[in-house]
């Protein structure tokens, strides 16, 4: 076994800083043929991303991931490309999926990247899906495949086909996966993503257990390219859903693809829902983590995201 640890067991030590101020530092990220503002894309959640969040991110430099829940998703890649922007799709496994893969191939949309969302991505169907996406739009698409917990999912998927392997089980902020079956990255996240990017030869993308900048830069710093995150998205005035008002203060919904809101029925729930203070707006939230990225950049002694992997860090027993 190797060591594990979580965000909270790490800190970075600086370097001599080479920036003349923390706005020159470069955080872009690039996935596939775009570069995009910061390294972090949403979770694909009917709680953190619907059409009107996606138009805002795609028109603004930002990844987003839409959800593959309740959506007329050909309708939603229509729109998008009628905007110039780009496309992002999530699918399944079941044959529903593949039936709207060749429906998109059959209206001639080429989608730039389609996310198989799984809870249990080290499974040979997914296989099967990456196939017959690379049937139908060659390597124009960028697929993502995910999630895995360990090495040899990670190996799998990119062996099966996958551009990008989300890492991660169990330890979203609304995901009761580990507490129902005692398996996943929960509580040791962060050692999973650097266990998993030693052996990565594509794209990481550390999914979920991510909850304040800082673990961006924990990510990244131990072999992470990208992050994905609802709870960094959730609890902002764009965020989807109706406006709830407890003693004056407004909350929005924040719930997992596993939760009863989502399944509809009470069957393998592996979800739950929470309120979430509305204390921002979208454009402001990402601002913030792009300006606290720069500042990382900084303490770093580098000038891009990158130089973030170069420094050293200490592991602390108690939070911080």
């Amino acid at each position: 076994m190797f060591k594990t640890y979580n965000f909270d067991n790490m800190m970075l030590i600086p370097r001599e800083c080479v920036l003349d101020s923390r706005k020159d530092a470069d955080v872009s990220a690039r996935l596939g043929n775009r570069t995009f503002k910061i390294p972090v894309m949403t979770a694909n959640m009917p709680s953190i991303v619907d059409e009107s969040v996606a138009i805002k991110l795609a028109s603004s430099g930002y990844l987003y991931n839409m959800h593959r829940f309740g959506v007329d998703v050909l309708a939603f890649c229509k729109k998008m490309i009628s905007l110039g922007l780009y496309v992002s799709i999530s699918v399944g496994i079941k044959p529903e999926s593949y039936e709207l893969l060749t429906q998109l191939k059959e209206n001639g949309i080429v989608p730039d990247y389609v996310s198989i969302d799984i809870a249990h991505g080290h499974n040979p169907r997914v296989k099967n899906v990456i196939d017959h996406i690379r049937s139908l739009f060659g390597d124009k698409t960028f697929v993502i495949a995910g999630t895995v917990a360990s090495p040899e999912g990670l190996r799998a998927l990119e062996d099966w086909g996958a551009d990008a392997v989300r890492v991660g089980i169990g330890q979203g902020h609304v995901c009761t996966t580990a507490f129902k079956t005692g398996f996943g990255t929960r509580n040791w996240q962060l050692s999973a993503v650097a266990e998993c990017a030693k052996v990565a030869k594509k794209v990481v993308i550390c999914d979920g257990g991510v909850y304040h900048t800082a673990d961006i830069a924990k990510a990244i710093h131990v072999g992470a390219h990208w992050v994905m995150s609802g709870v960094l998205f959730s609890g902002t005035t764009d965020s989807p859903g109706t406006l709830v008002e407890k003693d004056g203060v407004k909350y929005k919904a924040y719930y997992g693809n596993a939760s009863v809101r989502v399944k509809g029925d009470h069957h393998r729930i592996e979800g739950k829902e929470t309120l979430i203070e509305c204390t921002t707006t979208l454009a402001d939230r990402l601002l913030e983590i792009e300006e606290d990225l720069q500042s990382a950049v900084s303490y770093s002694g580098g000038t891009k995201l990158e130089d973030i992997r170069k420094v050293d860090h200490v592991f602390v027993s108690t939070p911080n």
